[in-house]
């Protein structure tokens, strides 16, 4: 099927299903085997991800929004970099991505178990310091045998972002919003992430993801919410039937939906900015951030190096944020005068400012002119979004030792690397999750390819569905985070396969066609509850802590945790896939695995050159104090530690980066 161009529609035109199916190519099918007697699969042959074009929107869809594609990245490169982005001036989406496209801050970084319903801190607290020593967060007595008893918490290690603030109003010129601090303590409501009555930021629930090779997958986030259709609003796609963008047809401004294919990385873009947990002020909208931001110098605060790889004219002069949204996007998207009054949705003309309007209440005109955005404002979630998904689709790493192996240069691994790669492809059947040259069944190519709507077989015959590229391994019991088999906002599952059994295919977009999936009854079992995305492998000797809640600190307790078959994938029977069983790897097999993994770092990377070099950033590391005991500054609020990263260009850094804790990839 051809690419069509993206739906843009009247609000009362209803959405209809957009059909867009992108990499069309021979990918291997690759079906789980019965529980009761996994078998090997055969694996596709090896090839380089640089043989996988990158997926996205078609060239019609994006030309419909935007009129210059480079301007478009550096826009979105500085909106992802620009710790104004966050309500307190301090938090931007880099923040935690700065490290390989993930985080390695170690203070300040545990969550309770929250998604458990548990808010008591288990391995430290609020403001202390994960070491070696607490890693891995699930500890057998033995090495390789489950069912001896050991230590287990279910805290989770992940990123620190905001306080618990209650949002005020946006000041301009770039300055940090106003906002009131709400307590955020158990006792008094909260999530405990509290200190004597002081808060500190709030952790996320789950462990950030590397963001590089993420334009890859179908969908994004753990649990796949970073929808594929873009709506230029939310994460939600398809499903927020509320969804508005404005654009002028025929000089007349109207609000439409949107729908653009292939797009979650856009998707993803759109939540973290006003997330009360991540990077705002509770109740913030996009609409004030553009006032915030719009019109204040791009990258205020922060360094850029003059040889950045797409930043690098921005350091001689700094325009406006709204001169880079001008020069990326079509005028139809900014260039109206009117105003849209957002409690009604009416679009009024723009009224001049005269002496006889300023003899009115002053107070009520600033009442009335709150309830009125620019066009600018009101699309200023689209052009985020756009923006910094068109950046990290550059964020390709392909020229590892392993990309050059597949593609025939038999000299770029080792020969224990080589011994690696056939375990990991052979009996660890690692292929089964992390599949095609992306290393992951969850990509855009095996999705679209091979079916979105996955099964396996079980024990006595049943046949269990769920959603190509998501898997319960056994990490966490599953009543702790339902993983994809949540539901959305919107009381839709999370989950494709159930999306599917409940009737509302047209929620599912980028041409799902249900007649070519293996036919689901409403009532077929499913497993989704506790199942999460598999991710990309590469560069993962840089992306600890590892797994969805961070449990894992180094690559040999990952290959240790799949030897003895999962931690708790007897407890969540029947749902973990087939394929995570008892191995008994040897040690000499263990370190073999860790090798090859080894082999998936690109060096472009490893010393951030380019596409990976970015401006300099400041990010929160904790709080001056300890875990006991927390500085506060005088409007009686806990005192940040930053650590400041400089700027690299694109020639990259001397000094390399290096794994989570400094550890060696192969200690336990």
């Amino acid at each position: 099927m051809s690419p069509q161009p993206f739906s843009l529609h009247p609000l009362k035109a209803g959405f209809a299903a957009l059909a867009t199916a992108l990499l069309a190519g021979p990918f291997d099918t690759l079906q789980a085997q019965p529980q009761s007697q996994p078998q090997a699969e055969t694996a596709a042959p090896l090839a380089s991800l640089k043989s996988v074009p990158v997926p996205g929107p078609s060239a019609a869809e994006l030309d419909a929004l935007i009129q210059n594609k480079r301007s478009a990245v550096v826009l979105g490169k500085a909106l992802f970099w620009d710790t104004r982005v966050g309500s307190d001036n301090k938090i931007a989406c880099a923040s935690c991505h700065f490290h390989a496209g993930a985080d390695n801050r170690v203070k300040n970084q545990i969550s309770p178990g929250l998604l458990a319903g548990d808010k008591t801190f288990q391995l430290g607290g609020p403001n202390s310091t994960v070491t070696v020593a607490d890693f891995p967060l699930t500890r057998l007595a033995g090495v390789d045998d489950p069912s001896a008893a050991g230590r287990d918490v279910n805290d989770v290690v992940a990123s620190q972002g905001a306080l618990s603030t209650l949002f005020g109003h946006a000041n301009r010129a770039g300055q940090a919003d106003t906002c009131t601090l709400v307590p955020d303590a158990v006792g008094q409501g909260g999530s405990g992430f509290n200190v004597n009555g002081v808060n500190t930021r709030r952790v996320e629930p789950r462990n950030a993801p590397s963001v590089f090779n993420a334009v890859f997958n179908f969908r994004n986030f753990w649990v796949g919410r970073g929808n594929n259709m873009m709506n230029g609003v939310d994460p939600f796609g398809l499903r927020n039937r509320s969804a508005t963008i404005w654009r002028v047809d025929n000089g007349i401004m109207r609000g439409q939906s949107m729908s653009l294919s292939t797009s979650a990385l856009g998707s993803v873009a759109s939540g973290p900015p006003l997330s009360e947990n991540e990077m705002s002020c509770r109740n913030r909208s996009f609409a004030h951030l553009a006032r915030k931001l719009a019109n204040s110098t791009v990258l205020a605060d922060q360094t850029i190096a003059p040889d950045d790889s797409a930043l690098g004219a921005l350091a001689v002069r700094r325009p406006t944020y709204m001169e880079l949204i001008r020069q990326a996007f079509r005028p139809e998207y900014w260039n109206s005068d009117a105003r849209v009054n957002i409690s009604t949705g009416e679009v009024q003309a723009a009224q001049p400012v005269d002496l006889e309007r300023a003899r009115n209440n002053p107070r009520a005109q600033r009442r009335q002119e709150r309830d009125q955005l620019t066009q600018t404002e009101a699309n200023f979630s689209l052009f985020f979004a756009l923006a910094v998904q068109l950046y990290q689709a550059t964020l390709v790493s392909d020229d590892t030792p392993f990309d050059r192996y597949a593609a025939g240069d038999k000299r770029a691994l080792t020969a224990q690397e080589v011994r690696g790669l056939n375990t990991f492809r052979g009996t660890a059947q690692c292929v089964h999750c992390h599949a095609g040259a992306e290393m992951t069944s969850a990509s855009v190519a095996n999705v679209l390819a091979e079916g979105r709507l996955d099964h396996r077989d079980g024990a006595n015959g049943t046949v269990f569905r769920y959603d190509n590229g998501f898997f319960n391994t056994g990490v966490r019991p599953t009543a702790e985070d339902p993983g994809v088999g949540g539901v959305d906002p919107f009381g839709n599952p999370l989950s494709e396969t159930r999306i599917a059994q409940s009737g509302k295919t047209g929620l599912l977009g980028n041409g799902f066609d249900f007649a070519r999936e293996l036919a689901i009854a409403a009532d077929a079992p499913t497993a989704v509850d506790g199942a999460f995305k598999t991710p990309g492998l590469r560069n993962v000797e840089l992306t600890g802590p590892y797994f969805h809640n961070g449990g894992k600190a180094t690559l040999m307790q990952v290959v240790d945790f799949y030897s003895h078959g999962g931690d708790f994938a007897a407890t969540n029977q029947p749902l973990p896939d087939p394929t995570i069983r008892v191995l008994n790897f040897s040690q000499k097999e263990k370190e073999d695995l860790v090798a090859f993994l080894l082999g998936l770092t690109d060096e472009r990377v490893r010393f951030q050159r380019a596409p990976f070099d970015h401006p300099s950033i400041c990010v929160p590391h904790g709080h001056a104090g300890t875990a006991a005991s927390i500085q506060v500054d005088a409007a009686g609020r806990a005192v940040d530690v930053m650590q400041c990263i400089a700027a690299v260009g694109a020639n990259g850094s001397v000094t390399p980066l290096q794994p989570f804790l400094a550890l060696s990839p192969y200690q336990r």
